[in-house]
């Protein structure tokens, strides 16, 4: 069995806010108006990050975006490896995403295999004008030919680590950390 330990802290609560005070802005300024914006975050720190910047924008701007959220479980290409019977929570777009910018929020863009489930999902729900992303860290190792709009931060790691976000809505606490795994 593997172990897991922590290698390193590589964002502390207070770079989480500054970095997603940081998309926020990118945000404002990449898109001309917020009139046609909408903001998706993915179950599940996708959508608590996606509050926050929804909240930033609200705050600078003095706009409410509208909100949603993604369960993208059925979407995924490995469903049946996951789990014998996987937790599907609610998929929640309360407006027409029709030709609207959605921007859709996730923690770690890893292979891309997520981001592409959402796409998939999203579509389902209609024909946006344009789709961008923002996720808080990204590792790289893509196995897709996607890319993010916003970064919070590029972290180079192997295969033999992985990146975990905690949020305080759901760990306590927020910062992100390297975990090694080790086997024995």
């Amino acid at each position: 069995m593997p172990k897991i330990t922590e290698k390193s802290k590589v964002l502390d609560s207070a770079q989480i806010h500054k970095t997603l005070r940081r998309i926020s802005h990118e945000i404002i300024e990449k898109n001309k108006s917020l009139a046609d914006i909408a903001i998706v975050g993915i179950r599940t720190r996708g959508v608590y990050l996606a509050r926050r910047i929804q909240s930033n924008i609200a705050e600078i701007e003095g706009v409410n975006l509208p909100l949603g959220t993604l369960d993208i479980t059925l979407y995924r290409d490995d469903l049946t490896s996951i789990a014998e019977q996987p937790q599907v929570k609610e998929t929640k777009l309360n407006f027409d995403i029709n030709d609207k910018i959605i921007i859709i929020v996730d923690d770690v863009l890893f292979t891309g295999r997520t981001i592409r489930c959402a796409l998939d999902e999203l579509i389902d729900f209609g024909r946006p004008r344009a789709i961008q992303l923002a996720v808080l860290v990204d590792r790289g190792h893509r196995e897709l030919p996607l890319r993010a709009d916003y970064v919070g931060k590029n972290i180079p790691t192997s295969l033999a680590e992985s990146v975990e976000v905690r949020v305080k809505e759901l760990d306590g606490r927020d910062e992100v950390v390297v975990m090694e795994i080790l086997n024995d």
